[in-house]
C-alpha cells in the first residue's frame, strides 16, 4: 500500500539532450527497506539518487516521497539526507559540531541537540570523539561520523552514494557489518548505491540491477543471484559459465539444448515460443554448482580436459574445455582433489535444477572476462 512506501518512482526518466541515462524507472521502496542501486560505471544508478535527492530534476515521471510528489520541492526542503563517499565533513568543526549542523540549520541549538547528538553517538559507537576533528580520526572514523550527521534528524530515507568506496578491503567488509546493523535499529529506509555485487548481497534487503539506464531486474538477494531475469544480470552477480547451445524440443515441462553432443535439461528458461530448427541459446551455470569428480549422483555428467587450476586461498577455480568451450568450476580447499593436473580428464557433474537457458541474443550484454580478453 502506497503509505506504507518511503519512496516511489512512477516513469521516471533522465536524459541530457539525445543521451539517455535513466530509462522509465518504476518502483516502490517501503518504509525501513535497505534497497540498493546495483550496476557497473554509467548504468544510471547515481544519478538515480540525485533526482531523489533533488539534485537532479528528471525529464519525465513522479518521485514520491512519503505520498507526496517533490519533483518541484528543492533538496533542502526534502527529508532526505546524502551520505558521499568523500564524507563532506567540515574540517574546522569538531565531530559535535559536525552532527549538529544539520540541527543549526533548523534552529537549534547546541546545547538543546545535545541529547539527539549523544544518541547517534552510541548508535555508531563513537562516544568520546566529540572534541575531535575530523582530521584526527580513520576512514572508516570519518564514515561513521557522516553517518550520525545524517542520521541526526531523523530523516525519511538515508541515501548513500557508494561510501565505502575509500576505504581498504577489509574495513570496507567490517563498514558493511556496521551500516546493516544500524539501519536495522534505527529503522530508516537506506537507498544505497553501489557497483560492488558482495555489498549489495550482503546488505541489501532487495536490489535493483541496473545497465546502461534500464532498470534489468529488481528482488531480494536470492532472486538476483538464484534467478536472475536476464543474462546481463546473472554475469553480474556472481559467477556464471555462459556456453553456446542448440535449443531442443522440452522433455515434459522441462526445457532442453545440446552443448557440443551433450544433452542438458533445465529448470528455468527465459526464451517464449516453440524450439526452431537450430535456436542458439545460452546455457548457463553457475561456478560453484560445477561438480568436479564428485561421487554424488547428477543430472548431468560431462568429460573435460583441465586447462587452467588456480588457487584462491578458501577454493580452487578449475577451468575444463568442453568440446571446445571454457567451463569453469569452483571448488573448496577441503574437498580438493590434488591429483588433479593441467591435461588431465575431469568429470564435470551439474544438475537440472542449477541450469538457466537465455536467448543467445542477449550475450552482447553480459559481462565476461575471457583470457583472450586480457
Amino acid at each position: 500500500m502506497a503509505e506504507e512506501n518511503a519512496i516511489e518512482l512512477r516513469g521516471v526518466k533522465k536524459a541530457w539532450g539525445d543521451v539517455v541515462a535513466v530509462q522509465s524507472f518504476d518502483v516502490e521502496i517501503r518504509k525501513g527497506e535497505f534497497f540498493s542501486l546495483l550496476g557497473p560505471s554509467g548504468c544510471g544508478k547515481t544519478t538515480t539518487l540525485r533526482m531523489i535527492a533533488g539534485l537532479e530534476e528528471p525529464t519525465e515521471g513522479q518521485i514520491l516521497l512519503e505520498g507526496h510528489d517533490v519533483v518541484r520541492v528543492p533538496p533542502y526542503r526534502r527529508n532526505v539526507h546524502t551520505v558521499f563517499q568523500d564524507y563532506a565533513l567540515f574540517p574546522h568543526m569538531t565531530v559535535n559540531k559536525n552532527i549538529w549542523f544539520p540541527l543549526k540549520m533548523r534552529g537549534i541549538s547546541l546545547s538543546d541537540a545535545g541529547q539527539r547528538i549523544d544518541r547517534v553517538l552510541r548508535l555508531v559507537n563513537m562516544e568520546g570523539y566529540e572534541r575531535r576533528l575530523p582530521q584526527q580520526l580513520s576512514g572508516g572514523q570519518r564514515q561513521r561520523i557522516a553517518l550520525a550527521r545524517s542520521l541526526v534528524d531523523e530523516p525519511a530515507a538515508l541515501l548513500l552514494d557508494e561510501p565505502l568506496g575509500a576505504l581498504d578491503f577489509k574495513l570496507r567488509g567490517a563498514m558493511q557489518k556496521v551500516l546493516k546493523d544500524i539501519q536495522r535499529n534505527v529503522g530508516i529506509t537506506f537507498i544505497y548505491v553501489t557497483h560492488d555485487q558482495t555489498e549489495a548481497l550482503t546488505m541489501s534487503d532487495r536490489i535493483a540491477v541496473m545497465k546502461s539506464g534500464r532498470v534489468h531486474q529488481i528482488g531480494t538477494p536470492d532472486e538476483i543471484y538464484s534467478r536472475p531475469a536476464t543474462a546481463f544480470v546473472a554475469s553480474f552477480i556472481g559467477e556464471m559459465n555462459f556456453l553456446h547451445g542448440r535449443r531442443l524440443q522440452a522433455q515434459g515441462e522441462m526445457p532442453q539444448a545440446e552443448v557440443g553432443g551433450h544433452r542438458f535439461r533445465a529448470s528455468r528458461s527465459t526464451i517464449t515460443g516453440t524450439p526452431g530448427s537450430g535456436d542458439e541459446v545460452l546455457v548457463c551455470i553457475r561456478t560453484e554448482r560445477v561438480q568436479v569428480n564428485s561421487h554424488r549422483g547428477t543430472d548431468h555428467e560431462v568429460e573435460g580436459t583441465v586447462r587452467r587450476i588456480v588457487y584462491r586461498g578458501t577454493d580452487y577455480e578449475l577451468t575444463c574445455d568442453l568440446a571446445g568451450q571454457e567451463v569453469r568450476a569452483v571448488v573448496s580447499a577441503v574437498d580438493w582433489n590434488p591429483e588433479l593436473r593441467v591435461g588431465t580428464q575431469a568429470r564435470l557433474g551439474f544438475n537440472a535444477a542449477d541450469i538457466t537457458f537465455f536467448p543467445q541474443a542477449e550475450e552482447k550484454e553480459i559481462v565476461q572476462y575471457t583470457t583472450e580478453a586480457v
